[in-house]
């Protein structure tokens, strides 16, 4: 955690504990009462038999504006010292720990004796951190899962793609673009061949680390499909029932860019774009340090003994997710894509509880998707809340989302076509709408592009508390891509004194670009928003090359809403929704943490839209 600033207020005179902590596990926790067995094995498992060590003095990937320079060197072996007080550690819990290997983030993963529970594996952590002093962070790999909710009715029309009601409007965005150039990782199960994805599926890679969880014989290697991912009764856990395999991964990259305008199946909504497959879920699910590892990679990044991504994606759909607050390691390899320019879109979570809950869904940078049904009201297993920043198509009880599918029931069989059900359903709609805009404007940076979603997002036409900004309408998307919609706004200069919330430089016009600097390094700049009923205000923060400065979100009482802190150099981006019926303001902080100061050196750009 960042402390040189005080993240709150200067109106206020508060003082707080910081508090770290790793989130228990919620498995079951408003879980609809119609959901199958196959989605009850989507929520996150309770266990983990590895941790997560990155020590101090160990380089993880280096970030340099718009790109990463890479890991410094493979990582050498543990020193005896080190070993020693691993060992210690697990002796206390009554576990035999031992180094597996490492991860593009410079940490080390180790795998314990045997599954235990997330609890006890934070203890662990947390005394391996005690007695270390040169342990930066030590955290549970947790398992991570597919948020989908599988529907054995067959539907020969996508809804979701033309209603009026619950759909996107996509037949008028194709008018526009189609996604040419872009290609999207889905980092998920990997991918069957499918006549519908012909032609559509580039080069991948297989990340799972463990063979059994990869059921394909041994562990990373350069294919990324699915050999399918059933398990038989309590293989994943006591009292968890046998599954079929889910096809997950080929289901996702259907709904995204299947073949369209055959004759037959079904359409992609970016049928231009390309799917670069990452295989990270297997049986039972998949580690949280695989998912980092793919996330890397994927946009670009270099993950040590894979042959680096022929070209970055553009876009990463991550259709998966577990309990408990965002993990370091996550939000390092998010914000390592994020500083390649590629965008991260997950999904908020199947448990119908608040999506602050749901990992990847509360880490920060990313546009996390509530799902709607056919009437484009909240489905009725979907997450909500106010880290939700839009909504999409997930399907529900009689309308589910028909994609591309695999016939097996356990090995591969012949390509079919099936509806499900989830946000893991609802992510790839908007993961193919950003593909279409970034093919309309390739200059949009992740930041632009979340902005210019929630402007042109359009209301709901039924009940949807805490679905963000209105459901995304895919051609109004792409025309704010293109500067033809979604507030497009002026540029102003910041007037000084703006140091506290009551001299806050006001913002009328949304889309506005605020050219800012900071003066020194105890400047703090304020600005207010009058935001309307039912609208969704984002800020964008770009500070240059060599600084860090950090974006804050409070209300009229100095209650933090909303905050970003990411490295040197990268964006920031935060959001609040108003979801009351009367005009509302909101405050918009922006303070240096490190780097330059003054009118050369101490410049940035805050966008704010609504």
């Amino acid at each position: 955690m960042k402390s040189q600033q005080s993240k709150y207020p200067a109106v206020l005179k508060l003082c707080a504990a910081a508090v770290i902590g790793l989130g228990a596990n919620v498995a079951g926790a408003g879980t609809p009462t119609d959901v199958s067995p196959a989605a009850q094995r989507a929520i996150v498992s309770d266990q983990t038999d590895r941790i997560i060590v990155k020590y101090k003095d160990e380089s993880g990937p280096v970030v340099m504006k718009g790109k990463m320079a890479g890991v410094a060197r493979a990582a050498s072996p543990l020193s005896v010292t080190r070993k020693a007080m691993v060992e210690r550690a697990g002796q206390q819990f009554g576990m035999m720990v031992r180094e597996s290997h490492t991860i593009a983030t410079g940490a080390r993963i180790f795998k314990l004796d045997r599954k235990v529970s997330l609890t006890d594996a934070a203890k662990l952590a947390a005394d391996l951190k005690e007695r270390d002093p040169s342990v930066e962070y030590a955290e549970p790999d947790r398992m991570m899962h597919p948020l989908f909710t599988p529907n054995d009715s067959m539907y020969n029309q996508q809804w979701d793609f033309f209603e009026a009601t619950g759909g996107m409007n996509v037949p008028a965005a194709w008018d526009k673009s189609t996604g040419t150039g872009i290609r999207v990782a889905v980092i998920d199960t990997g991918y069957r061949p499918h006549a519908d994805l012909s032609g559509q599926i580039l080069a991948g890679y297989d990340f799972i680390s463990d063979a059994t969880i990869g059921n394909d014989g041994n562990g990373r290697d350069s294919d990324a499909s699915d050999p399918g991912d059933w398990t038989a009764a309590g293989e994943c856990g006591s009292g968890e029932p046998a599954s079929n395999s889910s096809w997950h991964g080929t289901h996702v990259a259907g709904t995204i860019a299947a073949v369209t305008n055959n004759g037959s199946g079904v359409a992609g909504i970016a049928y231009g774009a390309k799917i670069v497959p990452v295989r990270v879920l297997g049986k039972c699910g998949g580690y949280t340090s695989d998912i980092a590892d793919g996330i890397i990679w994927a946009s670009g990044g270099t993950v040590s003994g894979v042959p680096s991504i022929a070209a970055r994606a553009h876009v990463i759909n991550m259709s998966l997710g577990g309990g408990g607050a965002c993990d370091t390691t996550t939000q390092n390899a998010i914000n390592s894509a994020r500083s390649r320019g590629t965008v991260v879109v997950v999904a908020a979570g199947n448990e119908s509880q608040n999506a602050s809950n749901s990992n990847p869904a509360n880490c920060s940078g990313v546009i996390t998707v509530a799902a709607t049904n056919r009437s484009g009201g909240r489905a009725s297993y979907s997450n909500y809340g106010t880290i939700v920043d839009v909504a999409a198509p997930g399907g529900d009880s009689g309308a589910a989302i028909l994609s591309t599918l695999n016939a097996g029931t356990k090995s591969p069989g012949a390509d079919s076509y099936a509806g499900y059900m989830g946000t893991s359903m609802a992510t790839p709609h908007v993961a193919a709408v950003v593909a279409l805009m970034l093919s309309k404007n390739p200059n949009l940076t992740p930041d632009d592009v979340e902005a210019r979603l929630k402007s042109s997002a359009r209301p709901f036409p039924a009940s949807c508390s805490g679905c963000g900004a209105g459901i995304v309408d895919a051609s109004a998307a792409v025309d704010a891509a293109a500067g033809s919609g979604g507030g497009t706004g002026t540029t102003i200069s910041e007037t000084e004194s703006n140091n506290t919330m009551g001299t806050a430089n006001s913002v009328t016009t949304s889309g506005t670009t605020v050219n800012g600097t900071m003066s020194s390094s105890s400047d703090t700049d304020y600005f207010v928003v009058q935001l309307p009923a039912g609208k969704t205000l984002s800020a964008a923060l770009t500070p240059n090359s060599s600084s860090d400065y950090d974006l804050y979100i409070y209300n009229s009482a100095g209650t933090l809403l909303a905050r970003s802190e990411n490295g040197t150099g990268a964006a920031e981006a935060a959001s609040s929704a108003n979801t009351g019926s009367t005009t509302s303001p909101r405050y918009v902080r922006v303070v240096y943490y490190s780097g330059g100061t003054g009118s050369t050196s101490g410049k940035y750009a805050l966008k704010l839209t609504w």
